[in-house]
C-alpha cells in the first residue's frame, strides 16, 4: 500500500488550483505516494458580510486545522481523553506521537484526517480556548502535543534533498538518502515589562486579535544574548532606552512553537516613537488607568499582575 498524505484545502477557486499544484508535483516527483485532498470550510469562509479585521483576522482561515479533541466530563468540566487506547479509530499509516508529560505520565497524540463532530461526549476546540475548560496540567500536555504535531506536519521531507522523512526518535527524523536530521524548532521570544516610576509601558501590536495592550516583545536574533534582545526591541519598537534589564521569568508557547522569555527593565531615556509597521498604539500606564490586559494564559498578563500586586518594587 501506497503511503499517504492529506492535504487539507479550502475549496475557494485559488486554494483548489494551489492544492492540486502541490499534489502533482508530489506525485509527479514520488510516485510510491498517493496524495488526497480534503476540502474544509473554515469560519472565514462562512461570513461573508463582514470584513476579516472585524471578525479575526486571516488566522479564521487556518483555525479549524488547529483543534483538539477534549471529552466532556460531568458537570461541565472538560479533559483530555485519559484511556489505555484511543477514543476514536487510528487510521492506517496515522502517525502516533509518543510524548511525556510533566508529571512522568507517557501520552500518544495524532492528527486527525478530518474534525470530529460535537457530540454529548465530545467537543473539538483550539488551543487558546482549551485553556478556559482544561486543567493546567491537560493545557500543557496539549501545548506540547500540538508543538509535535506542527513539527511532523512540517518536516515531512528532507529540506536539502526533498526525500520524505524517516521518524527515528521521538523527537528526530532522519533523510535517509543524505542523512540530515531534524528535530523540533523552538523559536526564543523576549517579553519586557518596561517601569517608569509608578506607570508601566503597554502597546498594542497590529497583529494582535483582538484590543488588548501588551508588553513589548520580539524574537531572538543570531549571535545576541536575551539583555541585548530587550534591549534591542524596546529601542526598535518605542525609541526607548532601558536599564536594570532583570530576568522575570518563561513559558512554553505553543502557536505554534516558541518560548517566551520575560524580563522586567526601568526607563532609562528617550521619547515614544513608535515602529508604525508593527504597533499601532503605545503609552505608559498607571495602575489605576490600565487599558484592557492579555488573558491569564500569557505569561505577558502574569508579569503585568505581578507589577499591580507589588507597588514598591
Amino acid at each position: 500500500m501506497k503511503d499517504k498524505i492529506v492535504i487539507a484545502t479550502r475549496e475557494s477557486l485559488l486554494a483548489l488550483w494551489q492544492a492540486e499544484y502541490v499534489k502533482k508535483r508530489i506525485e509527479d516527483t514520488y510516485p510510491e505516494i498517493q496524495v488526497e485532498l480534503l476540502p474544509v470550510t473554515t469560519k472565514g469562509d462562512q461570513i461573508l458580510d463582514r470584513s476579516l479585521l472585524e471578525i479575526g483576522g486571516k488566522g479564521l482561515f487556518i483555525k479549524e486545522l488547529e483543534k483538539l479533541l477534549l471529552e466532556k466530563k460531568e458537570d461541565g468540566i472538560y479533559a483530555i481523553p485519559c484511556e489505555e487506547s484511543s477514543p476514536i479509530v487510528i487510521k492506517e499509516k496515522t502517525t502516533v506521537h509518543n510524548i511525556t508529560t510533566l508529571e512522568g505520565r507517557n501520552c500518544k497524540t495524532f492528527s486527525l484526517s478530518s474534525p470530529i463532530e460535537e457530540s454529548e461526549q465530545w467537543i473539538m476546540t483550539g488551543l487558546r480556548a482549551s485553556y478556559e475548560y482544561l486543567p493546567l496540567s491537560h493545557y500543557q500536555t496539549a501545548g506540547k502535543a500540538h508543538e509535535i504535531l506542527h513539527w511532523d506536519r512540517n518536516s515531512r521531507f528532507c529540506s536539502a534533498c526533498g526525500t520524505p522523512m524517516e521518524q527515528k526518535e521521538s523527537i528526530m527524523k532522519r533523510c535517509p538518502k543524505c542523512g540530515r536530521e531534524v528535530y523540533p524548532s523552538i523559536s526564543t521570544a523576549i517579553l519586557v515589562l518596561v517601569r517608569k516610576k509608578d506607570s508601566l509601558l503597554l502597546v498594542h501590536a497590529r497583529n494582535f486579535k483582538g484590543t488588548f495592550n501588551s508588553l513589548v516583545a520580539g524574537f531572538l536574533e543570531t549571535g545576541e544574548t536575551l539583555e541585548e534582545c530587550v534591549a534591542r526591541e524596546v529601542k526598535e519598537e518605542t525609541g526607548l532606552e532601558v536599564k536594570n534589564i532583570t530576568y522575570f521569568g518563561n513559558q512554553p508557547w505553543p502557536y505554534p512553537s516558541g518560548l517566551m522569555v520575560g524580563f522586567i527593565a526601568d526607563y532609562a531615556g528617550g521619547e515614544i516613537n513608535l515602529q508604525d509597521e508593527e504597533l499601532s498604539s503605545g503609552d505608559f500606564y498607571t495602575r489605576d488607568n490600565l487599558p484592557e490586559l492579555p488573558r491569564k494564559l500569557s505569561l505577558a498578563r502574569k508579569m503585568i499582575d505581578w507589577w499591580i500586586e507589588h507597588p514598591n518594587e
